[in-house]
């Protein structure tokens, strides 16, 4: 319950901000309270704006009523940017504007696109924006320009500080500021003539001191992300300039951002790598050193240390001969880019030579093979998660980022190892973009007791001593200031350069209500307050690092929660249970059971994004287990050993629903379908005029009979159990249209036997019922074991979200299981002519078989059928989930919002699973059927 400030705060903007976008709740509050850091803060009311308008409204009321404002985009931030336990406002999902500008050479975003998302836009260009940090495929724009990212090779050229074109932002007064529209910087001028002339003194303080503007560029030469971004009042005359390059960086301190615009930098499409190995540290340091004043030639080089490498050479890929280095070997993974394969190898020749005078374990061997520097990068990029899966229970991974000088990065480097044993972090890893003395490390200390953090305090203490003291590097080099190094920035800066950055706080924010205590704080021991509790909850989720990577691909993420929150969720409630809290408890349980379990599709597409590879749907599917009766056991069980017959009822269902359709139309059957809904609650299913029809007596057609190619066809429950509705352009029975295909290609088919009763166990599995699914996979391998004669077939599968249940099920070798759309591609193909249809089409590929890594062959097939294919961006999975479009079509329209925008000019949609089609019609605004509809239209036999 909201008391005093907070509840008037809360009612002054209930006339402005929709209540489905604020937040007061328990579980909405714990859910956004964390972000990658390991602190976290309870918001008492969380916001989600989708306006300047909005924002600037918030922060009026929130200046009324002295109330602090925290903003957030994806909370991929690791220095606890991101929380706040006053008033978070969410800038990402209603934030989405991207505008490719003067033929890519700049680009407009918003803060809620995701850094590859702006990538992609830019691709067919050539270009993409110069920050690369490793979270780019989560990471928001938002987070990105406030924290000044950087990352493996854009190094201190090509941050946001370098290629920002211009910002629109909001300051804490209210007012909008575009510095990219003259007008608006006019206006500025006037109103805000003192806040400039104040910037203005500032630079002429800096100038006058020899000292300090000399130690502002030396410190800016390596990167650099502790506390505010003093170079711009060195680098620009014009106090606007200086204004916006002060904001970069500034972690939602000075003001919001609503709007960028970067100048791009070229992607060069050739590149090679090489990992090469040092008896010692030093060594590998004294390499990179060279390597740092080639530049033009050196795009990056990453410093791996021993314990980095041993952390992943038990990893499939991983050359066998690291095991074999010894206790002081390190490596650095090398890269070059060029525009074509003639300065490619020159690049080569020349890095090669540079670096020939220092002694090696293997020599200098670069590739421009993309399967095998891939599997180097991969190397690297697996060591952050090796550590996070290895790591004790109840344990927080931190990763650190500090820069040392070049010319002190091999001293450093030994002596940052040295702490690491006097506090006997003895797991801790190095890696990093040491071509700019950019070093991460990776610990995990328990935060459970007071001992673990008095050490923890001590070694932070220590390695700023080291980096900032000792060696004048920063304790922050790309990862923000955050709170945990607050209490260091005087320490780094020292006091002359620090009241500076208090006096640039003051006058963007008066009254000290954006971010506090990031950046600036007087509490020195902000480090070690608000460290985030990380109980153990169960061994799936156990591991997490809530780095939220995860979310991108969570067809909730919109809706409810995201697989971060919902793991979140469920740490606080076993912590609820261990102290005794049995209210809260309740209460948290409670609001779960929508947000958490109902609205979780079980798509597991998290675990492809997870770098520890938790599927949070597999947590899902055993809370749900666990919430059946012995009833619901025993009706499940009653339904898998009845399957044929509850089809047919089913199908019963649909005739008479069709009936009432054909006597009345679409918008009156709408209308009794919503009625009954209000009665029956979500058992009624939500009704579309894409709704399926009930499916005739399945007609099994031979195919090519006779032929001696033969393949096992499993039409799936669905196809038996419907037919597409009468909108959809073909109305055929889908095993019809795959019966063509291959009958076309020359194949006799086979169909197993008892072929009405089979079924994948998908429909038992997602709602738990686990034993039953289990019996229908056991019934369904035998059955094609018989059909395909032990094997010997080929056995294909019209639906995709049942391909991978089988693929995954089904344990006997000895089946060559494929899905219908991938046998054709990679089998058929063959004894097949394609015409390529000239109107364009959209592809769906449902989350199964995008987790099968079956995306590709798809696109493959779609594009041997159509001369253009769209794949819209953003859309993971559907949100159907089989039957969650029906009885929770929200979770369905949110997944797909920004479909229908993307889709707008193609003919036709296309997808491998009949219910997530019903969704994609619904809200595309043009119809979709199976993939298979388009091959049999654009195909005849091989001649």
């Amino acid at each position: 319950m909201l008391q005093g400030a907070y509840r008037d705060f809360h009612q002054s903007i209930a006339a402005i901000i929709p209540a489905r976008r604020v937040f007061t709740d328990p579980l909405s509050t714990l859910a956004y309270g964390t972000d990658a850091s390991c602190y976290r803060l309870t918001p008492k009311i969380v916001i989600k704006s989708e306006s300047e308008a909005e924002v600037c409204a918030i922060l009026a009321a929130a200046a009324a009523h002295r109330l602090p404002v925290t903003f957030r985009a994806a909370g991929t931030s690791l220095s606890g940017q991101a929380v706040s336990d006053s008033i978070l406002i969410v800038a990402s999902h209603g934030w989405k504007k991207l505008q490719v500008l003067d033929q890519g050479l700049a680009i407009s975003l918003q803060p809620g696109v995701i850094g590859a998302e702006a990538n992609a836009a830019l691709a067919p260009y050539g270009r993409k924006i110069g920050p690369d940090p490793a979270t780019i495929n989560s990471a928001m724009i938002g987070g990105i320009v406030n924290n000044n990212s950087s990352g493996m090779c854009c190094g201190t050229a090509e941050n946001t500080y370098q290629t920002l074109r211009s910002l629109r932002l909001v300051l804490a007064d209210g007012t909008v500021l575009d510095t990219g529209d003259a007008a608006s910087v006019a206006a500025f001028r006037t109103s805000h003539a003192a806040l400039l002339q104040q910037l203005a003194a500032l630079r002429a303080q800096i100038v006058a001191d020899d000292v300090l503007a000399a130690k502002i560029r030396r410190k800016y030469k390596m990167k650099n992300t502790t506390g505010y971004s003093l170079n711009a009042l060195l680098d620009f005359a014009d106090p606007v300039d200086m204004l916006a390059h002060l904001i970069v960086g500034s972690e939602g301190t000075l003001a919001f951002v609503s709007e960028v615009s970067y100048h791009t930098v070229v992607e060069h499409p050739h590149k090679a790598s090489s990992l090469v190995f040092y008896p010692t540290i030093k060594a590998a340091c004294d390499a990179i050193q060279i390597l740092a004043s080639h530049k033009d030639v050196v795009s990056a080089a990453e410093l791996l240390d021993r314990a980095s490498l041993k952390s992943v050479e038990n990893k499939a890929g991983v050359p066998e001969f690291i095991k074999t280095l010894g206790p002081d070997a390190s490596a650095i993974l090398i890269e070059t880019r060029a525009a074509d394969t003639g300065v490619l190898a020159a690049n080569v020749a020349a890095i090669s030579g540079f670096i020939a005078g220092i002694d090696t374990l293997t020599g200098i061997h670069f590739t421009d093979d993309v399967r095998e520097y891939t599997q180097y990068w991969n190397i690297r990029k697996g060591m952050f998660p090796s550590v996070g899966a290895m790591r004790a229970a109840e344990t927080t991974v931190i990763i650190e980022d500090v820069a040392f000088p070049i010319e002190h990065l091999a001293e450093g480097t030994l002596k940052l190892q040295a702490l690491f044993k006097q506090f006997h972090y003895d797991e801790a890893i190095i890696f990093g973009h040491a071509l700019e003395g950019n070093l991460h490390f990776v610990f995990t200390p328990n935060f459970s007791g007071a001992e673990e953090i008095a050490r923890y305090e001590a070694f932070i203490e220590a390695v700023c001593q080291l980096v900032a003291v000792e060696y004048e590097g920063a304790v922050k080099a790309e990862h923000g200031t955050g709170r945990n190094m607050a209490p260091f920035v005087e320490m780094e800066w020292g006091p002359v350069a620090y009241r500076l950055m208090q006096q640039i706080k003051l006058l963007f924010d008066p009254l000290g209500i954006l971010n506090p205590d990031v950046i600036i704080t007087s509490d020195k021991l902000l480090h070690i307050r608000d460290l985030k509790p990380m109980p153990a909850a169960h061994s799936l989720i156990d591991k997490c690092i809530e780095c939220g990577f995860c979310e991108v691909m969570c067809p909730s993420r919109a809706l409810t929660l995201t697989p971060r929150q919902r793991i979140v969720a469920n740490r606080e409630m076993a912590r609820l249970e261990k102290d005794g809290e049995q209210q809260a408890l309740s209460e948290l349980r409670q609001a779960y059971d929508y947000a958490g379990d109902e609205t979780c599709t079980t798509c597991g597409l998290c675990e492809t994004a997870c770098p520890v590879g938790i599927n949070t749907g597999s947590l899902t599917t055993l809370i749900r287990a666990a919430k059946l009766s012995d009833v619901g056991w025993a009706a499940a069980n009653t339904l898998a050993d009845n399957f044929s017959t509850a089809s047919s009822a089913a199908k019963l269902g649909l005739k008479a629903l069709d009936l009432v359709h054909a006597v009345s139309g679409d918008a009156a059957t709408g209308g009794i379908m919503r009625t009954l809904r209000k009665v029956g609650g979500r058992h009624i299913p939500r009704w579309t005029p894409y709704f399926p029809r009930a499916a005739g007596k399945l007609k099994l057609a031979a195919g090519a009979a006779g032929s001696a190619r033969k393949v096992v066809y499993l039409p799936s429950c669905l196809t038996r159990t419907f037919v597409p509705s009468a909108k959809a352009p073909d109305a055929r029975p889908l095993n019809e249209v795959v019966a063509s295909v291959l009958n076309k290609a020359g194949y006799a088919l086979i169909y197993p036997p008892s072929l009405n009763n089979l079924c994948c166990g998908t429909p038992f599995k997602s709602k738990g019922a686990l034993d039953a699914a289990e019996k229908k996979v056991s019934e369904l391998e035998a059955a094609l074991l018989q059909a395909s004669d032990n094997g010997r077939w080929p056995v294909i599968v019209d639906n995709g979200v049942c391909t991978a249940a089988m693929l995954d099920g089904i344990k006997d070798t000895r089946l060559q299981i494929f899905d219908v759309t991938s046998f054709v591609e990679d089998i058929a193909a063959e004894y097949l002519q394609f015409s390529p249809q000239d109107e364009p089409v959209a592809l769906h590929v449902v989350c199964s078989m995008r987790k099968k890594g079956q995306g590709a062959t798809l696109n493959a097939l779609a594009k041997r059928c159509a001369k253009q294919v769209i794949e819209p961006k953003g859309i993971t999975c559907c949100g159907f989930a089989g039957d969650k479009g029906f009885s929770h079509p929200e979770l369905n329209e949110s997944a797909l919002s920004g479909l229908k925008q993307q889709v707008g000019g193609c003919g036709g949609g296309f997808s491998t699973s009949a219910t997530c089609e019903i969704g994609l019609s619904s809200h595309s605004g043009i119809p979709y059927q199976h993939l298979m509809v388009l091959v049999d239209k654009a195909t005849r036999p091989q001649r």
